[in-house]
């Protein structure tokens, strides 16, 4: 299927305008991991135990961060999770703060940080004796009904059965219709007897927030993910080096990894820039775009190869220029389509996915780009550079002349 009749674009001719975007946003992404955001790691790749908290309004990020710097938290992150109408967070915890052998410890530390700088009720409550209804762990909450007895069944297994179904029922309720957080303690009438409600609006109160996950990863584990995932990338690049270099020439290869590593920095530099975390999915959406940006690198050499078979008088660069053109429908097409899919992910595909759709979006305006601003030009440039010290030509169909 052909969009465009017949192209006659000068590509090369634009190769300093080429050079002079590509070098502005390398340039870019360089100084933002050098000077800047750096490199923004998720919590799989540096260690910690990343806390995912809920609130009842929209949380004032500013306010999380003053209050864990006053617990001392000075290097845990805080960025917004999912929709804004979620008003969800997570605060991720350094690895001199992540405790291996149970999550509880991240958890408790990020509790008590908002229940003593953040929270209203909690700082108005801290020390009553009250409990926080809004954080309170089941165990914790059975062992609290028990003491306070609000049915008056005395100290024995049946009353802990009781109150640990009870327990149960009030949690369950919270956690599955309102996403661990109630407007007020009356809402549980129909979730919990009479007396227990009341003994919740006498001696409980409600925080305002609720941790829905925490997560932890070791920095071993981390550090390990780190070196594969850099491991990966520099074996996917060598690969296809070698596969281009039986294929066509060297230089082919050598064009190929440039372009592709030339993607690879402004996409990793794009994430720099809006400080996003680079997680496990994304590493997964760098390998695909460097697949994708060879692929299509690879049909405009196989074109290029093509005519060059038929037009071997033809300048080189003329030639690479009606090659370009002649793959620019095909070009449009499927980068055209992955692109529409790509971009619908990231907009509708939800947090989980924002990363991976993200760097899939800059990838595949990038590496389509780079296939034709970066890839092609090497070759006439090497071609005339070899040429200008008087040595033997060689032509990008695998052939040399003398």
């Amino acid at each position: 299927m052909e969009l465009f009749g017949e192209v006659k674009v000068d590509w090369l001719g634009k190769k300093w305008y080429f050079l002079g975007f590509s070098l502005i946003f390398s340039v870019a992404g360089v100084l933002s991991l050098l000077f800047w955001h750096h490199l923004p790691l998720d919590v799989d790749f540096r260690g910690g135990t990343a806390v995912r908290i809920k609130f009842d309004q929209q949380p004032n990020i500013g306010r999380l961060r003053e209050a864990a710097q006053k617990a001392g938290l000075k290097d845990a992150p805080v960025v917004t999770y999912g929709p804004a109408a979620n008003d969800e967070v997570i605060i991720t915890l350094p690895e001199t703060k992540t405790s291996e052998s149970a999550l509880d410890a991240g958890r408790a530390a990020i509790v008590s940080t908002l229940t003593a700088s953040y929270s209203e009720a909690g700082r108005q409550n801290q020390g009553t004796g009250k409990i926080d209804l809004d954080n309170v762990s089941r165990g914790s909450f059975t062992d609290w009904l028990v003491q306070k007895d609000p049915e008056h069944l005395g100290q024995n297994d049946a009353a802990t059965l009781r109150y640990t179904q009870q327990a149960n029922a009030i949690i369950n309720y919270k956690d599955a219709q309102h996403s661990g957080l109630i407007g007020s303690i009356g809402d549980l009438s129909g979730s919990a007897d009479p007396a227990v409600v009341n003994e919740l609006k006498q001696d409980a109160y409600l925080s305002g927030f609720t941790v829905r996950n925490v997560e932890i990863v070791g920095p071993q584990v981390g550090l390990q993910l780190r070196h594969q995932a850099l491991a990966a990338t520099l074996y996917s690049l060598a690969g296809m080096l070698i596969y281009l270099w039986f294929r066509f020439e060297l230089i082919y290869g050598v064009a190929a990894v440039v372009a592709v590593f030339h993607d690879t920095l402004i996409t990793v530099g794009a994430f720099s820039l809006f400080n996003k975390e680079i997680s496990l999915t994304v590493i997964a959406a760098i390998l695909t775009l460097i697949g994708y940006s060879m692929n299509d690198t690879i049909v405009v050499f196989d074109r290029i190869r093509e005519n060059l078979k038929i037009s071997r008088r033809e300048k080189l660069a003329d030639l690479v220029n009606r090659s370009i053109n002649q793959t620019l429908s095909r070009t449009v097409l499927t980068s055209g389509l992955t692109f529409l899919t790509v971009l619908s992910l990231y907009i509708f595909g939800g947090e989980v996915l924002r990363g991976f759709s993200f760097a899939l979006v800059i990838g595949i305006l990038i590496g389509t780009y780079s296939s034709i601003a970066v890839a092609a030009p090497m070759l006439v440039a090497y071609q005339d550079w070899r040429a200008q010290r008087g040595k033997s030509i060689v032509l990008p169909a695998g052939r040399r002349s003398r």
